[in-house]
């Protein structure tokens, strides 16, 4: 099928939202479909680059469109659904409610992906409308956290079989051969001893203040903190520095690609959140997420420590998870611990985690999300 994409994430850009739109066209193309995918911004003429940034196979066609700032990117929603028209697309898949909007209007069967609540008079009002809108729809939602959200705020019944939970996923073909702990470190250049491994981002709530911590409790494992700007890497490693703590390596931004790599260097993966998840772009997603490093971490087949979030129970459980209060480091120093004197557990939950991932593979996802669309 010919499949119109628009997105309003920055490519190329290394942050979550535009990570998260480059793995879905890979399976959306993985499953032989024509993709075109509009997205803000100038072209970029070494395309093939992106895969490596993205660590994806493949590529959809893509058609940068600029927009100016004072017109909120109403003007590039506009401009890119004139495009597309003239394309003549049999799906729209669309992470914007006014483009989904557009593509109902003109009758053009319409599957739009929300990872937040909308805000604003007029984002209320657009999904409200979307909801009511007549037409051949899907939404996907990426968990069910957001479901019950959704309803209860905005007062609308999403019991409809049009209504799925879609949560972010993982590409196996990336951790087919993941090495052991000891040849990831060996590879890496990294110290031989027990390795607790965070990746991502340095935003507010991300636990950074609580890995700090960690790793002053600990001195006898050895912390990969994967991720952050310069900026941020820089401060950080002032801070440790002062401290005197020299457990840490930082190793700043790596590409999609080659992240497995220093994720399996990890003997534990950590996603330290807090109560409060601010965003590339802020807000507060910690009801509601669907972090995609949590399915990098069962994929790689190692026990994970990770904040007591609600949410998180969707897709991780006790046998592959311990889970530990937000803000309390001795909890999460016990936690990693007993997996340091403990390998039969550290074993069986990083069999348990590997089990885990294949049920959520962005091919998968991709089905689910076109499901019943080929007669449309």
């Amino acid at each position: 099928m010919k499949i119109a994409c628009i997105c309003t994430s920055d490519i190329p850009s290394t942050k979550a939202n535009a990570i998260q739109v480059m793995k879905v066209m890979d399976g959306l193309l993985a499953l032989n479909h024509d993709v075109r995918l509009w997205v803000p911004g100038y072209r970029v003429q070494e395309q093939e680059s992106l895969k490596q940034l993205y660590g994806v196979q493949y590529l959809p066609r893509l058609s940068w469109m600029p927009s100016n700032p004072k017109y909120k990117r109403y003007d590039y929603i506009a401009l890119t659904f004139l495009q597309m028209l003239f394309w003549k697309p049999q799906i729209l898949y669309t992470w914007t409610l006014q483009s989904a909007i557009l593509g109902m209007l003109f009758r053009i069967p319409v599957v739009l992906e929300l990872h937040d609540r909308p805000t604003g008079k007029i984002g209320k009002r657009a999904f409200q409308r979307f909801i009511k809108q007549k037409g051949k729809k899907r939404l996907l939602l990426i968990t069910q956290a957001l479901r019950d959200a959704l309803e209860n705020e905005e007062k609308v019944s999403l019991a409809e079989d049009w209504v799925q939970i879609a949560p972010n996923a993982i590409d196996m073909r990336q951790y087919e051969n993941v090495p052991t702990p000891a040849q990831a470190r060996k590879t890496l250049k990294l110290t031989e001893q027990f390795t607790a491994v965070f990746t991502g981002h340095f935003y507010v709530g991300r636990g950074i203040e609580l890995l700090f911590g960690l790793a002053q409790s600990l001195p006898e494992a050895h912390f990969l903190w994967v991720g952050g700007t310069e900026d941020m890497v820089a401060a950080w490693q002032q801070r440790l520095d002062v401290a005197g703590v020299k457990n840490v390596t930082l190793t700043g931004f790596v590409p999609q690609a080659e992240l497995p790599l220093y994720q399996a260097a990890g003997d534990v993966l950590l996603m330290p959140y807090g109560l409060q998840i601010a965003g590339s772009s802020g807000g507060n997603s910690a009801e509601i997420c669907s972090p995609m490093k949590m399915f990098d971490y069962l994929a790689t087949g190692r026990p994970i420590v990770s904040s007591e979030l609600p949410v998180l129970h969707e897709v991780l459980s006790t046998e592959n998870t311990i889970f530990c209060p937000s803000k309390d480091i001795q909890a999460w120093a016990d936690a990693i611990s007993q997996l340091m004197d403990n390998p039969q557990i550290y074993q069986a939950m990083g069999e348990h985690a590997r089990k885990t991932a294949l049920h959520y593979t962005w091919l998968k996802r991709a089905q689910f999300a076109l499901e019943g669309f080929e007669q449309a």
